[in-house]
This record gives structure tokens, C-alpha cells and sequence, in this order.
């Protein structure tokens, strides 16, 4: 069995996720996005879709890039 690098449970299901030169051990799909998954610069949840990047900084959502001044932005169009 493996032992997940969020929570610590000893899992016989456990999976690895590798993204670039990072890699973990995970129990479920919750503890790899805790480790794994960026955070939105302005408000600081987790960013499980695409999210909006500018100048080098990522975002959840279009209002959070706006909020630290990105224009050009919208959520819907």
C-alpha cells in the first residue's frame, strides 16, 4: 500500500500524479488537488479549470483578475 502525501492514509488505491518535475502520492482525487492544483493570486481557492493567466499570474476567474487591475477579461462574453 501507499501512503497519500496530503493526508497520510495508508491506501491500497492509492495513485500517483506527476506534473512536470513535481510528482505526489495521493488517496483520492481531493488530496491531489490540495497539493497539486494553483491558486488563485487574488482570493486564494483552488483553480481546478482553466483559470485566466496574465502577465506570468494566475486567476480563478475573470472578476479576480480584474480585481488586481487585468483588463481585457470577462467570465462571459
Amino acid at each position: 500500500m501507499a501512503i497519500c502525501d496530503t493526508c497520510g492514509n495508508d491506501y491500497d488505491k492509492a495513485f500517483t500524479v506527476t506534473q512536470g518535475d513535481r510528482s505526489g502520492t495521493f488517496d483520492s482525487f481531493e488530496c491531489a488537488s490540495h497539493a497539486m492544483a494553483p491558486t488563485c493570486s487574488h482570493c486564494g481557492c483552488r483553480i481546478l479549470g482553466h483559470g485566466i493567466e496574465a502577465g506570468g499570474v494566475i486567476f480563478c476567474c475573470a472578476h479576480c483578475a480584474q480585481h488586481d487591475g487585468v483588463s481585457g477579461v470577462a467570465d462571459r462574453v
